[in-house]
């Protein structure tokens, strides 16, 4: 029995959202919601409110498409990522190069490999985020959330970490070289295992109270101290 007001659902034609491919769906408004579309060029889709968060649109051709109303929060795009002449990618609520993120919610999601090179996340929401392997190049982290998020491998040269918290974050074997840490809110539980390019910053972070430095971080089995003086160690052979 329908619902008032709406379509009964057609679970013949029904496909889920992160199953869908391109002209894949009878409905509209499209809904593919996690989908993955990397690499597609996809035509002259009708994408018109269409719902297209967190689908995965990295490479993806839609410079044909009607994108008027489409939904694209969290969707992930890169530097071949091509969209209509006019379109405001960057204002979009997606997620890449130069994206407009300031005080987003970004909690838990998954951006390994994102080149966010360019992108302004003041005071975004970043909490559980994997950014292992991510381009943070020259970004200002200011004010951010970054409690337990996994930045293993990251590339963070130059990166402004300003007053963001960085409680239980995970940096092993992140290169650092010329980012600004000393004025990060707290290190609580940080693991800096690995990493590069911290210099003389390491006997800053070393300054810092007991209750940050000695804290014991369960996921990589460390204490903010040991990982610093690791770093000190290896800097000093």
């Amino acid at each position: 029995m329908s619902t008032t007001g709406s379509a009964p659902l057609n679970l013949r034609e029904w496909t889920a959202p992160e199953k869908l491919l391109p002209n894949g769906s009878p409905l509209v408004p499209v809904d593919a919601r996690g989908a993955d579309w990397h690499g597609i060029e996809l035509g002259e889709l009708d994408l018109r409110g269409a719902k297209l968060c967190r689908c995965d649109l990295r490479g993806t051709d839609l410079s044909h498409c009607q994108l008027d109303g489409a939904d694209l929060r969290l969707a992930r795009y890169d530097s071949q990522t091509v969209v209509p002449v006019g379109f405001d990618l960057s204002n979009s609520g997606a997620v890449g190069p130069g994206a407009k993120l300031n005080g987003v919610y970004l909690n838990s999601s998954d951006l390994r490999g994102m080149d966010l090179r360019g992108s302004m996340l003041l005071g975004s929401y970043l909490s559980g985020a994997d950014l292992s392997g991510a381009i943070l190049d020259g970004v200002s982290l200011a004010g951010s959330d970054l409690r337990s998020s996994t930045m293993r491998g990251a590339m963070c040269r130059g990166t402004r970490f300003g007053t963001c918290e960085l409680d239980m974050a995970d940096l092993r074997g992140a290169d650092l070289e010329g980012a600004v840490l000393e004025t990060v809110e707290s290190i609580r539980g940080t693991d800096f295992s690995l990493c590069t390019g911290l210099g003389t910053q390491i006997d800053a972070l070393l300054s810092r109270s007991v209750e940050e430095l000695d804290c014991w971080n369960p996921l990589t089995r460390s204490t903010t101290r040991n990982s610093l003086e690791s770093l000190r160690a290896a800097r000093a052979d």
